[in-house]
């Protein structure tokens, strides 16, 4: 054999060890992207995570200013009078109980939850169930009041909450000096008599 048969039959053997080493090459990147790929995607998942909680905080702490700050304030000469949310709904379900024509105030569930406590021994009391239904929103001296009310079978609807509206500002007004801009009606139900007497149109 000639020494260029020998070189043709060495080159093969020789180019092997390339061949494997450029593979290994090859591999060692695919896996270095591999990694890269699941470390952006983890800062990715981080980032959101961040910013899911950052919300959940930015959330809670509006919720809780709006809360310190829903009073309503009267200055006088000597002093100042702060009202809280809770003594404008209590007035205002008082008020809107007194109506003709509304058997209840609050939601579905409020009143479920209320006859729930009632049938086991720990019914509501009249300060607890007052301003059940009613929500308010303070700033200054002007109030905005939400309520659900529950009217009576045979009742005129328009006239039950344009009653309720008139007392419940009236009331407000008086009581607290403050000035009602709105009040905010929802009829919940319609309450039937369990002996399916109607009461009397108003």
């Amino acid at each position: 054999m000639t020494s260029t048969e020998e070189s043709i039959t060495t080159t093969p053997q020789q180019a092997q060890p390339e061949e494997a080493a450029a593979d290994s090459a090859t591999d060692l990147s695919a896996t270095a992207e591999a990694a890269l790929d699941r470390g952006r995607e983890a800062m990715e998942k981080g980032r959101e995570a961040a910013e899911r909680v950052g919300d959940a905080v930015e959330r809670a702490a509006n919720t809780l200013v709006t809360r310190f700050r829903n009073t309503a304030e009267l200055t006088e000469d000597r002093g100042q009078t702060t009202i809280a949310d809770e003594v404008v709904e209590k007035i205002a379900g008082i008020a809107a109980r007194e109506v003709p024509g509304v058997h209840d105030l609050g939601g579905e569930v409020s009143r479920v939850f209320a006859s729930l406590k009632e049938r086991i021994g720990i019914g509501e009391t009249n300060n607890d169930e007052a301003d059940r239904g009613v929500a308010v929103r303070l700033q200054g001296t002007t109030a905005e009041i939400d309520m659900k009310i529950v009217i009576e079978f045979g009742y005129v609807v328009h006239s039950v909450t344009d009653a309720v509206r008139t007392k419940v500002i009236s009331s407000v007004e008086n009581m607290l000096g403050l000035e009602v801009t709105e009040v905010n009606i929802r009829v919940n139900d319609v309450h039937v008599p369990e002996n399916g007497d109607a009461a009397p149109a108003a």
